[in-house]
């Protein structure tokens, strides 16, 4: 699995998450889009993904999956969404995607969600960042008669499974790893 950080690096938070990921049997890589730059907000991430170019930035991510084989599964965190989509829609081979905090219209990366690939989100209700995106997650998750699972969760923070963040919330964090862990044995 390829796992694809947010807006604010490759924080110690998403390792941890991929480690949890790991200590079921999973091999996952956790590329880092930044060179090993981490910001401390959202605004200062999202302007540093700005000044690289969110391409630049998607096609570091899709360049992660070259010489991988054809059972990838690919996963974002909020900005690590656009090359976790990009790969599930347009890669062939990818089994499967996860997306944390949100998405983007099936349309910017080709149309319609690929048949067979199989799609799991996790959104928070009162998240601010993954309001804007609500169309697109609204399309995915009925895009071709459904082809994945949504789960929204009370909550009003955006990147609450990276425990390095000031809205890391425990419980949420437990329950999108074991669905997280219970879509890959499915479609791993």
């Amino acid at each position: 699995m390829l796992l694809f950080h947010h807006a604010l690096g490759l924080t110690d938070g998403v390792r941890a998450f991929a480690d949890g990921l790991r200590a079921a049997g999973h091999a996952v890589s956790t590329p880092d889009l930044y060179d090993g730059d981490t910001f401390d907000s959202i605004t200062d991430g999202v302007a540093n993904a700005q000044q690289i170019g969110f391409d630049t930035v998607i096609e570091r991510g899709v360049s992660c999956a070259d010489g991988l084989g054809d059972r990838l599964l690919v996963a974002g965190f909020s900005l690590g969404v656009l090359p976790a989509q990009k790969l599930a829609q347009t890669r062939p081979g990818v089994r499967g995607a996860v997306l944390y905090h949100s998405a983007v219209p099936p349309e910017m990366f080709g149309g319609r969600w690929p048949d067979g690939v199989a799609l799991q989100m996790h959104i928070a209700d009162g998240d601010e960042f993954a309001a804007e995106d609500m169309e697109a997650i609204d399309a995915l998750s009925s895009a071709n008669g459904g082809p994945g699972e949504l789960y929204i969760y009370e909550s009003s923070g955006h990147l609450v499974a990276d425990s390095s963040w000031r809205e890391y919330d425990a419980a949420l964090y437990g329950l999108m790893l074991e669905r997280t862990l219970a879509f890959l044995a499915t479609h791993g």
